[in-house]
Parts: C-alpha cells; sequence; structure tokens
C-alpha cells in the first residue's frame, strides 16, 4: 500500500526543512490520506481528477451494472437481480435510489475500479458472491464476465480457488434447457405448456402468464428465504432459456 500525500508532505518538507520538515510533511500528508481513503496513487489520480470513488454502498451495484452492460445489453434478468440484492441487503427507499443511480453508473463502464476495491478486503467475499450471482442470472456466464470478475478478484486479493468455488456455488442446478437437440425443443414446449402447433400469441401469453408467477420479486418482497428466492430466480431463467428455444424455432420475434 502507497500512502501517496504522505510521500509527498515527506519529500516537500525535505526540500523546505531538511529533517524536520519531512517528518511534519509526512504526518501532516497522512492525515489527509486517511481522511480522502488515499491508498494508491490511482485514488490519487482519481481525486485530482475531480470524479468521486464509488462510496461504500454503492460499489457493488456500480460492478452489478458494469457486469450487466459487458456483453452489450441489459436484460431484465439482470434488472431484476440488482434488485434482489437490494432485498438481500434491506436497503431503504433513500439507499435503494442510491442503488439504482450506482448501477446505472456502473453501466457506463467510466470508473476506474482497482482503487475502490483495494479498500473493499473485508467485504471482498460478500462482493464477489454478488458478481457471481448476477453473471450467472441469464444461464451462463460469458467469457467477459468471468475476466472482469476473476480480475476483481485479483484486486481484492481472493485466490483462484475461492473464486472458482463461488463461481460453482451459484451455477444452475440443472441443465440449460436452450441447446440444439430436438429433445430440448420438446422439454421447452412442456415447460411452457404449449403444442408445436400453436400460433406466436398463445406462446407468449403462456410464457408471460409462467413469469409473471414464479417472479422472484414477489418472494423477495414477501421476506421469503433465500433458498426460495433462488429456486424461483432458476425457474424464471429456464422459462426464459425455454422461450428463446421456441420463438428461435418458430422465427418470431
Amino acid at each position: 500500500m502507497i500512502w501517496p500525500v504522505t510521500l509527498l508532505g515527506a519529500v516537500a518538507g525535505w526540500a523546505i526543512a531538511d529533517i524536520p520538515g519531512a517528518l511534519l510533511g509526512g504526518l501532516l500528508g497522512q492525515v489527509l490520506d486517511r481522511r480522502l481513503r488515499l491508498r494508491s496513487w490511482a485514488d490519487l489520480r482519481v481525486r485530482m481528477g475531480g470524479k468521486a470513488l464509488p462510496g461504500d454502498d454503492e460499489l457493488l451495484f456500480v460492478l452489478l451494472g458494469r457486469l450487466a452492460k459487458c456483453d452489450g445489453r441489459v436484460l431484465q434478468v439482470h434488472i431484476r437481480q440488482a434488485r434482489a440484492e437490494m432485498q438481500r441487503l434491506g436497503l431503504d427507499e433513500a439507499a435503494q435510489r442510491r442503488a439504482i443511480e450506482a448501477f446505472a453508473r456502473g453501466k457506463t463502464g467510466r470508473d476506474n475500479l482497482r482503487a475502490p476495491l483495494v479498500r473493499q478486503q473485508m467485504q471482498a467475499e460478500a462482493l464477489l458472491r454478488a458478481c457471481w450471482r448476477m453473471a450467472w442470472v441469464d444461464g451462463e456466464v460469458s467469457q467477459a464476465e468471468r475476466e472482469l470478475i476473476l480480475l476483481w478478484g485479483e484486486w481484492l486479493d481472493i485466490s483462484p480457488a475461492s473464486q472458482d468455488a463461488m463461481r460453482s456455488a451459484y451455477a444452475p442446478k440443472s441443465a440449460p434447457i436452450a441447446t440444439a437437440g430436438g429433445s430440448s425443443y420438446q422439454a421447452a414446449l412442456r415447460l411452457l405448456d404449449v403444442a408445436a402447433d400453436s400460433e406466436p400469441a398463445q406462446i407468449k401469453r403462456a410464457y408471460r402468464r409462467l413469469l409473471s408467477r414464479h417472479h422472484p420479486d414477489k418472494l423477495a418482497g414477501s421476506g421469503a428465504n433465500p433458498e426460495r428466492v433462488r429456486e424461483a430466480t432458476e425457474k424464471t431463467r429456464e422459462l426464459h432459456q425455454a422461450y428463446g428455444l421456441i420463438r428461435q424455432r418458430h422465427g418470431f420475434r
């Protein structure tokens, strides 16, 4: 760890008043480093540029926003997962507004996240677990998502083995429906309770009805235990995959 203002203060003090100046400059610099949470030259560059670092409570949602956007498009399942994290943390209305703003900020990809993450080693595992939950929410972890989370884990000093255990912990329990085989297509039809010759409008209605019934936000809002919320999230993921496969096979939007 480097205390940048401490070092600059010591050097400036030495130039002005030799050893006593260096001691006084270093002491004053350390006060500023601690007050401004400057633990690296990157922190100082961010502060000098006038761009505030994400606050401790906002950082998680900046990370989730970056993950949701990293493959190009934010899906409804990403937004629902961010809301589920708000429920998990028990955020009040004001804190939820800040979390939503942080999520939107994360989607821009403009923040240098290394400096704020280095400060968060006490919360490292909780942050990364939430990131893996977000990455898995659409049924698969893309290369871009995986590389981002692994990089953040390096900055948080989390071992690759621990990262792999977290990734596996949040992987879907069942194999994805949306594969190329005909049996998968039949399984998708059964899941949505429609026939191969059903009209697109009928398929859409069935999909929306089931999606509403199994929406994880309903459980999260009613105080259900995390396991039930996770089961509902997995069911929603399966519905998304099944509907995508049927829509692709039938050629409608």
